[in-house]
């Protein structure tokens, strides 16, 4: 039997479901889709453009939620280490906290590292690897856009 969602009517399974948490029958779910989150990602590169966690997850017709945001993280995570494999720059770091426009702790612990950042994930010497990462990406993207 299905467990109801609190305040919400309908069961748990459909909330979590609609919000975008986890997949539907038929095995989708908007956060974890890595070819239409990478889409977005790449148009935004061909575009010169960062996203906010929130635009980002409004592309996907959801509302930020810090549950949204850590799963959705989890799908930027597979998306590069799949770009890592084929020899693309980092797409992760296109999506930025709107208050200070660079990514969030969790890419520092694992990407900004991997770059050899091991200062603070805030401030100028951040900000400058984050927007040299971010013309990487602009550049490769945009040099592939169709013709």
């Amino acid at each position: 039997m299905a467990r109801k969602a609190p305040g919400f009517g309908d069961t748990l399974d459909d909330w979590l479901v609609a919000e975008g948490l986890v997949a539907d029958d038929n095995g989708a779910s908007a956060i974890a889709d890595v070819p239409r989150v990478r889409a977005m990602l790449i148009a935004a590169a061909r575009d010169g453009r960062v996203l906010s966690y929130s635009e980002a997850l409004a592309g996907l017709g959801l509302r930020f939620s810090r549950p949204k945001m850590r799963a959705y993280c989890r799908t930027l995570d597979k998306i590069d280490e799949d770009g890592r494999a084929a020899g693309e720059p980092n797409l992760a770091v296109l999506v930025v906290r709107e208050s200070d426009r660079l990514p969030g702790q969790g890419w520092w612990n694992g990407v900004g590292e991997a770059y050899g950042h091991r200062g603070e994930w805030t401030g100028p010497a951040a900000m400058a690897l984050v927007t040299r990462l971010q013309g990487e990406a602009f550049d490769y993207w945009a040099s592939r856009a169709p013709k």
